[in-house]
């Protein structure tokens, strides 16, 4: 049998710098921020959006007469106090943020902004489908709707789901910030 061994050709060493320039470690290139991201003008957009349907949900819930007695409908009543309060809040953050200058990507405050961000949207959400399940019984299936406030509650239920589909995008983008660090 006829068996070659193999041959290590040896590679030549970078020249050394001398003037100590090689030893410093040059900072981490971040992409581009996208507007929706948090301390952009498309983030303030988005709470804004997310805090005005969030509010009127709640003004419309509010205004029946009778949400108190579905738990459902307190239950949207409480996500969209909260959900309105959370996106003022950051909301006024971002503005903070752009109007000095900051890019807000400490990994504290982005980890706070993703929680936060998942846990409102997710309560939004719920509310918004459990509602949904209320008025679709009370209007389709037990036809009393001339009793109650159908097309309060609808309205309510709508913008509370658009509440959430303007939450959703924050909580994307914070949560792909936090994850590509």
């Amino acid at each position: 049998m006829n068996v070659r061994q193999g041959v290590v050709h040896p590679v030549e060493a970078p020249p050394l710098q001398t003037d100590g320039a090689a030893n410093v470690l040059l900072p981490r290139v971040r992409m581009k921020d996208l507007q929706g991201m948090p301390g952009t003008v498309g983030g303030v957009f988005l709470r804004f959006s997310q805090s005005l349907f969030a509010v009127v949900a709640l003004s419309v819930m509010v205004t029946t007469t009778d949400f108190a007695s579905v738990t459902a409908f307190c239950y949207l009543v409480a996500a969209t106090s909260l959900q309105s309060m959370w996106s003022l809040a950051l909301a006024i953050v971002d503005i903070y943020a752009l109007l000095v200058g900051r890019h807000l990507q400490n990994y504290r405050a982005v980890s706070l902004f993703s929680v936060g961000d998942g846990v409102t949207s997710t309560l939004t959400f719920a509310a918004a489908c459990a509602s949904a399940g209320i008025t679709v019984l009370i209007g389709n299936d037990l036809n009393a709707c001339a009793n109650n406030h159908c097309t309060q509650y609808e309205t309510a239920i709508a913008m509370a789901f658009l509440s959430w589909f303007a939450a959703l995008p924050s909580f994307l983008f914070n949560f792909w910030l936090l994850a590509s660090r």
